[in-house]
């Protein structure tokens, strides 16, 4: 069994508690679609949010899929002057037999984050 993680980030539309559960939930199924990663094989899930975000939790809309037994964790990213407003990030810890290497997913406005991995 090998151990990877994989990232990703949403923008988010407005800072709803609805908005933020929602994004938060879009963005790990497709991650974990897109990754072919089961839920029994997250080992934890790590989001951060930026600070205009003040509404909601994304752990709190995602339990909503399950993951009951799976570690959620959520924290504040950094405040840097410039950066892009309302957004979710998530970093995916799993376990795997799989050789392919992890595709980082950015959705809606994040993916101005990394245009070299979006598209």
């Amino acid at each position: 069994m090998k151990v990877k993680a994989v990232r990703g980030a949403v923008g988010v539309a407005d800072n709803s508690e609805k908005a933020i559960h929602d994004s938060a939930a879009l963005l790990l199924r497709e991650v974990l679609a897109r990754n072919r990663i089961s839920e029994g094989e997250v080992i934890s899930i790590l989001f951060s949010i930026t600070r205009d975000l003040t509404r909601g939790n994304p752990a709190t809309g995602v339990r909503a899929l399950g993951f009951s037994e799976t570690p959620l964790f959520c924290l504040q990213e950094a405040d840097i002057e410039g950066a892009l407003p309302r957004i979710i990030r998530v970093l995916v810890t799993y376990s795997c037999e799989s050789e392919s290497e992890p595709i980082p997913i950015y959705l809606g406005s994040a993916q101005d984050l990394r245009p070299d991995l979006s598209g």
